[in-house]
């Protein structure tokens, strides 16, 4: 498979070397972890010649006989270097039971720097503070996105390019495969495991049927409002027996293996976060084709998940905006930095036009407002708002 260098996860992983974090990647499954430990590993060997590179992948039959964490402790000691800068690089690492005794050694010994992948099952973002003492860095890996995409196929016609990516989305190991229907049928397989391996199993699923409707239901309604309490109530009318406490947790369960992502209202004029009726994004648009199929297909709603990921991408804190009862739908906030966003198909309808430019002219701060949409062209402003095609700013860092 063609490889890419994914500069924004590795410039942040170099960023942190030498700091006494335990360097945890993080992400859904097939998002190229792995991949992004091997290029550390390269760079390490190629530009840090005082580096001494402990690389274990127990996805290889060469290092089973490490699944004890008392050997894997006895083996990364014997391969310390005490005159060079020591790197343990540990990719599957829930594999090894017991596996945090080890590293929470290690780390305590302040002679390593320790970077790991795993499973979403063991290396969940709530679950790092409980299993390591020492303080975790997370590095958060996305699908590839579309500037990823266009770099790995070097299309010429970025509105084409566009186009396929509408189609064939971030999950990389699909590009492998010739027709449209082979790759979903992978990423499917991809989408079935995670549900099947990383939340049945590890939170003992009692109704499995209920989190198969559960899956349908929210990559239905992807972009709408919703809430545990009414996901309930729709599934009991179509005689599934659940309450509203249950849909919760297995909605928390499918946003812990980062299967989708959680984005809750912010009122733009109270400047407070609501409790109620959040959105609910898929970290890669084209599970929702490979599970529910392409028939009906609503291209504003696949464009929102597109600009809500290629947002956390980015390291934005993201939410949906409420103001007079009108929404934006993104407020994305980083430090000092806020941007409003409307995401639409198209505007070339007068009607539809002002119904996106609406919202952002009834806010009356100064921080930057733009709709991003397919115009084919290039960005203008209208009355102090940026209309961007939506494929050039997905090119923009």
């Amino acid at each position: 498979m063609k490889l890419i260098e994914r500069t924004l996860y590795l410039d942040k992983i170099k960023s942190v070397i030498g700091t006494p974090d335990i360097k945890v990647i993080t992400g859904v499954r097939r998002s190229g972890k792995s991949k992004l430990l091997e290029a550390l590993k390269d760079y390490l060997i190629v530009e840090r010649h005082d580096s001494n590179v402990i690389h274990i992948n127990f996805n290889l039959t060469s290092f089973e006989n490490l699944k004890d964490y008392h050997k894997l402790n006895e083996y990364i000691e014997n391969a310390y270097q005490k005159d060079k800068c020591n790197f343990v690089l540990i990719d599957e690492v829930q594999l090894c039971p017991k596996f945090e005794l080890t590293i929470n050694s290690l780390h305590a010994s302040e002679k390593y720097d320790i970077f790991l992948t795993g499973s979403n099952a063991f290396l969940l973002s709530s679950d790092l503070a409980t299993l390591f003492t020492g303080r975790t860095f997370e590095i958060k890996v996305y699908p590839f996105s579309f500037k990823e995409y266009q770099e790995y196929f070097g299309y010429g016609d970025i509105f084409n390019a566009f186009e396929n990516y509408l189609k064939e989305g971030g999950m990389s190991g699909s590009y492998l495969y010739n027709d449209l229907e082979t790759k979903y049928d992978y990423i499917a397989d991809i989408f079935n495991t995670l549900i099947v391996r990383d939340i049945r199993q590890k939170y003992k699923i009692k109704n499995p049927q209920l989190m198969d409707r559960l899956v349908d239901f929210l990559m239905d309604n992807i972009s709408n409002l919703t809430s545990a309490r009414n996901i309930a109530e729709t599934l009991t009318g179509n005689k599934d027996k659940t309450n509203h406490k249950t849909v919760s947790s297995y909605m928390q369960y499918l946003c812990n293996a980062f299967a989708f992502y959680k984005i809750r209202r912010y009122d733009i004029r109270g400047k407070k976060y609501l409790n109620t009726n959040d959105k609910f994004y898929l970290s890669d648009h084209t599970f929702r084709y490979a599970k529910l199929g392409t028939k009906n297909l609503d291209y504003g709603r696949v464009l929102e998940n597109i600009v809500a990921i290629e947002l956390l991408r980015r390291g934005y804190e993201v939410y949906v905006g409420v103001l007079y009862k009108k929404e934006i739908d993104f407020v994305a906030i980083k430090r000092n930095e806020k941007i409003y966003i409307q995401v639409s198909d198209s505007i070339s309808e007068q009607a539809t036009f002002e119904r996106e430019l609406s919202p952002l002219l009834a806010i009356k701060d100064a921080y930057p407002k733009m709709i991003l949409t397919r115009t084919r062209h290039e960005e203008y402003l209208h009355e102090g708002i940026r209309v961007i095609d939506i494929a050039d700013w997905l090119l923009k860092c």
